[in-house]
């Protein structure tokens, strides 16, 4: 029996400058973090808690989400690089105070290269812990002087981004009287949806999460809920809103979705290459998940000087701008949006990065 091929670990992130494997067997501890690049500044992205069916796949979403995060930093105008954090387990089991700390430790040993935040599975308070052993962190509670939850500018940034599309696809900035379908209304959905609702939208959502549409329900009851994923993509719907975990839009999704615009808060929305293109040729307009969902990013980073909401906020709303131009250069170049974006950003990341070079921490 042939043994199975072997992979190169660094095959697996050639893009990336370091990738790091930590563990702390009193705590339970499993924690990947990747640092796609540094050529803008030290690299800043989440971590994520969760449940990973393998290491494997632990890996491939860690090394995919920090190069979203390079991306997303350089297209947002930001002196930061891309980083992303996964640790490997159900929060609701082993996430407490002894582990995050323990996390905490292996970030400090970084030296300044990696600054995290939360995201999918941990929140403002666990980085509250996580600061107690580390100098390098940003989305902390407003009580200790952070910026407190950043999927609230996640949605308003997305909100922006939907506005730009609209002006696009219907040559209005307004989702008034537009049906817009939501998946996924935990953080940053449930924000999203009230923007909408204010807009004068109609919308409709979905979560695998009852209490998450309890609440959405209760705090908007205007908002139509329906039971799946599939029943919300194969509703006659405006805009698509993918807001829960990456690969949303596939080719089965592709194959239903009546909407003319997809922009939600999702990352690596794209579940394989090519699928930009064949958006396009539907006719359906495609805002970059990375420029619209900067919104959060921008809200920590503003952290690092001092929060200020007020000015994350402003600075939040140029992503419409920042939209627009996407789609203008890809109407210019005769791409889709998807490959616009990486132009715009790969092109800040050449021409400012080639003067730093990597970030050796602070």
């Amino acid at each position: 029996m042939s043994a199975a091929p072997s992979v190169d670990v660094f095959d697996l992130g050639s893009e990336h400058e370091q990738v790091v494997f930590a563990r702390d067997a009193a705590t339970g501890l499993r924690a990947i973090i990747a640092i796609h690049s540094t050529a803008l500044g030290p690299a800043l992205g989440g971590t994520r808690f969760f449940p990973y069916a393998s290491t494997a796949d632990a890996v491939r979403d860690v090394l995919d989400l920090s190069r979203g995060m390079s991306y997303k930093a350089a297209l947002a105008g930001l002196d930061l690089g891309g980083g992303k954090a996964v640790i490997i387990g159900d929060p609701a089991a082993l996430k407490g105070e002894a582990l995050l700390r323990a996390y905490g430790r292996f970030v400090q040993s970084l030296g300044g290269r990696y600054y995290t935040a939360c995201d999918v599975g941990t929140f403002s308070a666990d980085m509250d812990h996580i600061a107690r052993e580390c100098d390098f962190v940003t989305g902390r509670t407003t009580a200790h002087g952070g910026a407190g939850d950043s999927s609230v500018l996640t949605a308003y940034g997305v909100f922006q981004g939907m506005r730009a599309a609209s002006t696009v696809a219907w040559g209005s900035d307004s989702l008034a009287g537009r049906t817009v379908g939501i998946a996924g209304v935990g953080k940053v959905g449930r924000h999203l949806a009230r923007h909408l609702v204010e807009d004068g939208a109609q919308v409709v959502v979905t979560d695998v999460a009852t209490a998450a549409l309890e609440r959405v329900r209760d705090e908007l009851p205007g908002v139509t809920v329906v039971g799946s994923t599939q029943d919300l993509v194969t509703s006659a719907l405006d805009v698509y809103a993918p807001c829960a975990m990456g690969g949303a839009l596939d080719d089965a999704v592709l194959d239903v979705l009546s909407a003319r615009i997809v922009c939600g808060a999702s990352n690596n929305q794209l579940a394989h290459p090519g699928i930009e293109k064949s958006l396009e040729d539907r006719g359906v307009l495609y805002a970059p998940d990375y420029c619209v969902n900067a919104g959060g990013l921008i809200q920590v980073a503003d952290e690092l000087e001092g929060f200020s909401f007020d000015r994350a906020q402003q600075r939040a709303g140029g992503i419409f701008d920042t939209t627009l131009r996407v789609f203008e250069l890809a109407a210019s170049d005769g791409v889709p949006p998807a490959i616009a974006a990486d132009r715009l950003a790969e092109r800040r990341m050449r021409d400012v990065g080639r003067l730093r070079g990597i970030w050796l921490g602070a």
